[in-house]
This record gives structure tokens, C-alpha cells and sequence, in this order.
């Protein structure tokens, strides 16, 4: 009898749910719709809807017709289309990897289709656009495939974002490199990755569109499987669900989906991880959304209503002649950081997502040998970097330039190497004093300047000075840079602080702060002209090309205060490092202290960014590697810290303007080739 009575109760229910979903997803398709027939009235051309219907119904002049046949209607059908592919490939891939924040950007996917093109590009390859798809699959599947396996499954949103992050930041540097060195045969690919949707035509669609159709269909096909995933790999085994199987073909599915709208559009940023992260609230309220075979298609709808709606919202806050020029995923990058940080500041801590140092007690002779060592590895370096480059030194010829004798051709080399070895040496040294003070602070080994959104933040504002007011010099520089890391730190420590500096709300926050800032430097470096975009990308792989003295004073200035009271305040450093009750107990006041160290920390950071470009993992690498040689006394660690910092990045810039001379790489590019890989070590040894 209860069986009987409870059944009638149900079923209403039920129909509710389903006619709730119904309604939802009706007001959804028709969302879209008035999306996409806003859209094709958008343009530069004096095409507005009375021409468009006319074009649509065969009555229009040849040139209206034109425009929206060749342009319009294809933009229109692209957006259409890259939305619904990314939001299916997002919610696939949070759905196997039970985690938020799966994405295609999360997970590297777009960073490894954008170098696997690059390194294509390069190598003078010219491809139809299907080969060019099969080769972006490649790279997006197998950089999916490492976060992946660096990550987990599960929960631990700070190590997927972190490994992925990390991966973007060295693919995207060696990607930018070629870019440098291959001006012609990469050209147009910087601004192909920005995410453009606008076409020439179908062509590109029509090829695309089965693509997608495959992938939908495969994992509608496996949505079952999908579903069963929800319930932990075990459940899932005990009703026959090959697990391991069922995951590596819904990624293989997501990332054949991703590339095909990376193919088609660029990499449109963050509709893979909004257009899910939207639907999980309808899935609480209805349930008809929580089964795959709706939940993907629904996500997809979502998707396509973000990237028609950021263009139409483009479109309608700008000029036509300035939005021509925006890529839609600016626009979108831009809307998914603030959702990023939103979901951030929501998120509950987990414990044990990143690795805690363990207390190392080390001799005063460890210390004072390490310190020797490295201060003779050094000076050896200084003088190599001196001496060697596109014309070779002797000693005797920097002796004679100290002293004013030199030659006309001496003392020209030197008056453009000195400034350079200086501005590698001291960014080196404050990149990695910013970082000891960052992490300290915050009691995580993993943060850094560049992974909390500091360094982006810098860049934003030194990138605004370089593209608007290309004679600024180095005070006005170094100005805007503290001024952008200063709002980016505002940002980031603001909120990781309500919860007592939480380690997945600070790594979490700054990764969409640092992403944001990344879409504002792409905005600008697309709308400056060309002169000054090349100066802005040299300038943010890390070089030190073209630095003079007066570039290097600030930060010179700023180094010297920094190793100041970080040596005075030693102890107090010990002690914030420590927990939140020590220092309260011996009478520290914890929150004067903590901000006065961060501050610290950005302007240290800034000043690095201004006279250097964008150096990324040295502040990450210096620290970690000073406290595993010396302890973790920060009266030990900061000089440590302080020489690995400035060796680092003086051999980064040595080999950057050696290794492939005439041509050369910045300091920057080649930091990440050495801090990805450590970082993600670091990441492998944490889950031991």
C-alpha cells in the first residue's frame, strides 16, 4: 500500500520536472535565435534588417546581398557553432573528471592546439583546414592527457588549475617565441588565437560542423556511462561501467569537439567552463538536466548563447570599426574571469591540495658553503654574460671601458650589454625575494608573483603605457606596472584574506585574475599598431633588449629596500610563516604585518615586470629551491633565494641572445622552459 500510495505523488513531480525543463530549454532556443538575428544585423556595412531580410528572402541588392551571404550569416553560424562545441567539451569534461573546473582552458587543451599549430606554422607547413584540425587535436589531446594525470579526479580544483595553468603559461611562451622568430610564417596566428569568429564564407563551418556532429553523437552514446561516472569510480565498476575506458573516449570526444572549434574560431576562452557552471543550478531544480543525454545538448544551447551574446554585446558598446578588430574571445576571456573568481570565492577549502615543506634543520656551514657557491657561480656568469654575445669580449675591453679608454665599437657593445646584464641580474633578485615573501605569507610553496595574477597585472599596466604612450620612460614604466599589479593584488589578496588566505581561494582567485589581465594585454596589443605590438610581445616574452641604466634605477632602488626589511624582519617573517596563532601570541600584530610583506611582494614584482617583461617560476623556483638547500629560516632563505633568482634569469638571458644568435629569445621564454617543468614535478611529488 505504501508503494501504491507514494507512486501517484511522484509522478507529478516528475511531469513538473520534465515540463520545467521543457520550458527552460524553449526559452533558451529562443534566446539563441533572437541572439543570431541580432547578430547578422551587426557590421560595419550599412546592411541593417530591412537589407538583411530582403538577402534572406533572394530580393536584396548584389552588394547588400554580399555582405550578409559572404560575411554575416557565416560570423553568425560560426558563433552558432563554436558555442555549441565548447559547451558540450565542457560539461563532458567536468562531468568524467568530477571537477568544476574542468574546461578547455583549465585543461590546457586550447594552449596545446595553439603551439601545435605554431610549431606547424613555423616549420613553413601549409595545411587545408582539416589538417590543420587533426594537428590541433593532437596538441589539445595530449596537453589534456597531462593535466589530467598531474590533477586527478575528484575534487582538487587548485591542482587541475594549477598543472593547467602551468602547462598553458610554458606552451604559450614557447608558442610566442616562435612567433618572434618566425614573423612571416606565423603571421596572423597571435590574433587567430585571441578567438575570432568572423569568416569568409561557409567553408570553414561546413567542415567543422561534422566534426562536432561526431562528437555530439559520441557522447550521447556514452552518456549512460557519463551518468554512472557521477557515482564514484566503484559504483560505477559494481553496474558494469568500464570506468577507464568510458573517461578516455569522453575526453578524446571533448578535446575532438574543442578542436574543432579551435580550427574554426581561435581558442574562444572560458565558454567551456561558464556555459556548465550555469547549468548545474537548473540540474538541482529539475532533473531532468542531470542525465547526460540532456545536460550535454542544453550546455551546448548555453554555450552558443555566450559567444553570440559577447559578440552582439561587442558590437553594441563599441564602434563598428574598433569591434571589427576585437576577437569575440577577448570579450568572452574577459566575462569568464570574473565567473572564475566568483566561483572562486564560493568554493570550500580542501585540505592537502598543494605540498607543505617539511621542516628541514640546516648547519651554518650548509649555509655559508651554498652561499659561497653560488655567489662564485655568479660573478662566473655576470662575466660570461658580459663578455659574450653577438661580438666577444676580453676582460681587458670592459677594464678599459670602466675607464673610459675603450674603442668606438667597445664602448658601444658595452653600453648596451651592461644595462641588459644588470636589468637580468636585479629582476632575477626581486623576481625571487617576491616570491619568498608571497609565499611565507600565504604558508603555500606553490604561489608566486606570476601564478597569483600579480605579474599579469603588472604587465596589463606597463603594456598600457608601452601601446598608448610609446615614448613613457622607465619611472613612468615601472609607475604603471605597480599600479596594474597593485589592482591585481588588491583583487586577489582582498578576497583570499575573508578566509585566512585559504590556499584554494588564493591560487583559484588569482588564476582568474591573471587571466583577465592576460585578455586586457591581448586587447591592447590587437587595437595598437603594429610597431607597437611587436615592441609590447618582445617586451612580454622577458627580454632585456634595448634596456638602458636609467631603466634599471627603480628597480635597483626598490631591491635595496626590499632586501632591507626583509633582513630586519626576519623574525617576524619566521613567524608569519609559521600559523595564525604564534605570532598573535608573542604580540605580533599579524594583519599590519602580513600586509606591509605583500606589499612588499608587488612592488618588488612590479618594478621586475617594468624592467624586464614578464619573467615567469622564478619566484617559485628561487624560494622553493633556497629552503631545500638551506632550511626554512628566512634569515638563510632570503640571500639563498635572492643569488638562485638573479643566476636563473642572467643564464635565461645569456642563452636567450646566444643560442640562436643573430636572432634571440627572451629571459622569459626561457624560464618557462625551466619552471614548467619543475612546477609540475612539484605537482607529481605532492601526490606521493
Amino acid at each position: 500500500m505504501a508503494v501504491t500510495a507514494t507512486t501517484p505523488a511522484t509522478r507529478p513531480s516528475t511531469t513538473a520536472s520534465r515540463s520545467g525543463a521543457a520550458a527552460v530549454t524553449a526559452a533558451l532556443v529562443l534566446l539563441v535565435a533572437v541572439l543570431a538575428v541580432v547578430d547578422i544585423t551587426q557590421g560595419t556595412a550599412a546592411v541593417g534588417p530591412p537589407e538583411v531580410w530582403k538577402a534572406l528572402t533572394g530580393r536584396a541588392e548584389a552588394g547588400d546581398a554580399s555582405v550578409v551571404i559572404a560575411s554575416r550569416l557565416p560570423r553568425m553560424a560560426a558563433g552558432l557553432l563554436v558555442g555549441v562545441l565548447l559547451g558540450m567539451a565542457g560539461a563532458a569534461l567536468q562531468a568524467v573528471s568530477r571537477n568544476v573546473l574542468a574546461a578547455p582552458d583549465t585543461l590546457a587543451v586550447n594552449a596545446g592546439s595553439y603551439f601545435a599549430l605554431g610549431l606547424a606554422a613555423a616549420s613553413g607547413l601549409s595545411l587545408p583546414l582539416l589538417a590543420s584540425s587533426g594537428i590541433a587535436f593532437l596538441g589539445g589531446l595530449a596537453a589534456a592527457a597531462v593535466v589530467l594525470s598531474l590533477s586527478g579526479l575528484g575534487t582538487g580544483t587548485v591542482r587541475l588549475v594549477l598543472a593547467g595553468s602551468a602547462l598553458t603559461f610554458g606552451l604559450t611562451a614557447v608558442t610566442e617565441g616562435l612567433l618572434l622568430l618566425y614573423p612571416t610564417e606565423t603571421e596572423g596566428l597571435y590574433k587567430w588565437n585571441q578567438g575570432s569568429i568572423a569568416q569568409n564564407g561557409f567553408d570553414g563551418v561546413l567542415q567543422m560542423a561534422p566534426l562536432g556532429l561526431v562528437g555530439l553523437v559520441g557522447l550521447v552514446l556514452i552518456a549512460r556511462r557519463v551518468d554512472a561516472l557521477a557515482l564514484g569510480d566503484e559504483a560505477a565498476r559494481g553496474v558494469g561501467v568500464p570506468v577507464r575506458s568510458t573517461r578516455v573516449t569522453a575526453v578524446v570526444l571533448a578535446a575532438l569537439l574543442s578542436t574543432a572549434a579551435v580550427t574554426l574560431a581561435g581558442p574562444v576562452g572560458f565558454v567551456g567552463l561558464c556555459a556548465p557552471a550555469l547549468v548545474r543550478p537548473l540540474a538541482r531544480r529539475f532533473h531532468a538536466f542531470t542525465r547526460a543525454r540532456v545536460r550535454l545538448p542544453f550546455a551546448g544551447l548555453t554555450g552558443a548563447a555566450l559567444v553570440l551574446g559577447s559578440d552582439v554585446l561587442l558590437r553594441s558598446l563599441v564602434s563598428s570599426d574598433v569591434s571589427v578588430a576585437v576577437p569575440t574571445g577577448v570579450v568572452t576571456s574577459m566575462v569568464g574571469a570574473v565567473f572564475l573568481v566568483v566561483m572562486a570565492a564560493r568554493l570550500r577549502d580542501t585540505a592537502g591540495t598543494v605540498p607543505v615543506d617539511r621542516l628541514r634543520i640546516r648547519s651554518r656551514a650548509v649555509f655559508l658553503v651554498t652561499t659561497a657557491v653560488l655567489a662564485v657561480a655568479l660573478v662566473g656568469v655576470t662575466i660570461a654574460a658580459v663578455l659574450i654575445g653577438d661580438s666577444k669580449l676580453l676582460l681587458g675591453d670592459v677594464v678599459n671601458w670602466a675607464q673610459g679608454r675603450a674603442g668606438q665599437t667597445v664602448t658601444f657593445v658595452l653600453d648596451t650589454r651592461m644595462p641588459r646584464v644588470l636589468a637580468a641580474l636585479l629582476a632575477g633578485a626581486a623576481l625571487a625575494l617576491s616570491g619568498t615573501l608571497i609565499q611565507a605569507v600565504t604558508r603555500n610553496p606553490l604561489a608566486e608573483p606570476g601564478v597569483l595574477g600579480v605579474s599579469n597585472g603588472a604587465a596589463a599596466g606597463a603594456v598600457v603605457l608601452v601601446t598608448t604612450v610609446p615614448v613613457a620612460g622607465s619611472w613612468s614604466l615601472a609607475g604603471g606596472a605597480f599600479a596594474g599589479a597593485a589592482v591585481s593584488a588588491a583583487v586577489v589578496f582582498g578576497l583570499a584574506a575573508r578566509g585566512g588566505f585559504q590556499q584554494n581561494r588564493l591560487v583559484l582567485v588569482g588564476f582568474g585574475v591573471g587571466t583577465g589581465a592576460a585578455a586586457l594585454i591581448s586587447l591592447l596589443i590587437i587595437l595598437t599598431d603594429p610597431f607597437n605590438a611587436t615592441k609590447a610581445l618582445t617586451w612580454l616574452s622577458g627580454s632585456t633588449y634595448g634596456r638602458t641604466l636609467p631603466d634599471v634605477v627603480p628597480l635597483a632602488i626598490v631591491l635595496a629596500v626590499g632586501l632591507t626589511y626583509a633582513v630586519v624582519r626576519r623574525t617576524e617573517l619566521d613567524l608569519v610563516s609559521l600559523d595564525e596563532d604564534t605570532p598573535r601570541l608573542l604580540g605580533l600584530d599579524l594583519s599590519r604585518g602580513r600586509l606591509a610583506f605583500l606589499g612588499l611582494g608587488v612592488l618588488l614584482s612590479a618594478t621586475a615586470v617594468a624592467a624586464a617583461g614578464t619573467i615567469g617560476f622564478v619566484g617559485l623556483v628561487a624560494p622553493h629551491a633556497a629552503r631545500a638547500l638551506v632550511g626554512r629560516k628566512h634569515v638563510r632563505v632570503v640571500p639563498v633565494a635572492v643569488l638562485l633568482g638573479a643566476l636563473l634569469v642572467c643564464v635565461a638571458d645569456l642563452v636567450g641572445r646566444t643560442v640562436i644568435a643573430p636572432a634571440q629569445l627572451g629571459a622569459g621564454l626561457m624560464t618557462a622552459v625551466i619552471g614548467t617543468p619543475y612546477f609540475l614535478y612539484l605537482l607529481v611529488r605532492s601526490r606521493r
